[in-house]
């Protein structure tokens, strides 16, 4: 899976799915981490620039993914690696509270659906 643009998306680099738990995508990071850690490749030098560009692709992957604010503007496709945190921070905040808001009003359509559906049985 390849983001717009054209590079591997943090999901698929750890290997999970964008609904993933904090604890899959943990689990996920710890066993790609461990697996491509560069100490691990001194032995063979060939492999070595390999594993540490996976292993920093690894570390950039979980340090969004593990991290709500970067998460949220990651998934709506506004998450800028190179911006300033401290920029974006309110809009993180209102980007979670939109997504908040959506599925509240997607949780109260599904209720209301129900409720005709009993009421129509009844």
């Amino acid at each position: 899976m390849e983001s717009s643009n054209g590079l591997l998306s943090y999901y698929s680099i750890l290997g999970v799915h964008a609904h993933s738990s904090d604890e899959e995508i943990r689990r996920a990071y710890r066993k790609l981490a461990m697996q491509w850690h560069p100490d691990k490749w001194t032995k063979n030098p060939t492999l070595l620039g390999e594993a540490k560009q996976k292993f920093q692709q690894i570390q950039e992957a979980y340090s969004v993914l593990s991290d709500k604010r970067k998460r949220t503007m990651y998934n709506a496709g506004v998450y800028d690696p190179d911006g300033d945190d401290k920029d974006v921070e309110g809009f993180a905040d209102f980007l979670e509270e939109m997504v908040s808001l959506m599925d509240d009003v997607r949780n109260e359509a599904m209720y209301s659906e129900q409720l005709k559906r009993i009421q129509v049985a009844v």
